[in-house]
């Protein structure tokens, strides 16, 4: 069974940085699609970067574009978000899924916006504070 743990998250000003981990255990991640979502207290989870399976295509939300990064690397199982000029808007606790909830050609792409809807497999999350 694939598990997704989320790891990374912390205290951190504004204008700072933080990079968040996705670790799999119990199969491997290089088939599929990762999405990181993140949801802040009385929202709705969004999404807010996706990465195909093999690193080579990648999406982000607008409100992150130019300031966060995805990255994978499968010989590790681990994909990452990593997070410069954070806001305090970006606070949340952030997931990482799989998306596995799309017929299976679909599975190593990312759509643009990401449907949470499509994923699953989700971490228990890691909590991103963004204040000063």
């Amino acid at each position: 069974q694939l598990q997704l743990v989320e790891s990374g998250g912390g205290l951190v000003q504004p204008g700072g940085s933080l990079r968040l981990s996705c670790a799999a255990s119990g199969s491997t991640l290089d088939y599929y699609a990762i999405g990181w979502f993140r949801q802040a207290p009385g929202k709705e989870r969004e999404g807010v970067s996706c990465i195909s399976n093999s690193g080579v295509d990648s999406v982000y939300a607008t409100s992150v574009n130019g300031r966060f990064t995805i990255a994978r690397d499968n010989a590790k199982n681990t994909v990452y978000l990593q997070m410069n000029s954070l806001k305090t808007e970006d606070a949340a606790v952030y997931y990482c899924a799989v998306r596995r909830n799309v017929p299976r050609i679909f599975q190593q792409w990312c759509s643009s916006p990401l449907r949470k809807n499509e994923y699953d497999n989700w971490g228990q999350g890691t909590q991103v504070t963004v204040s000063s």
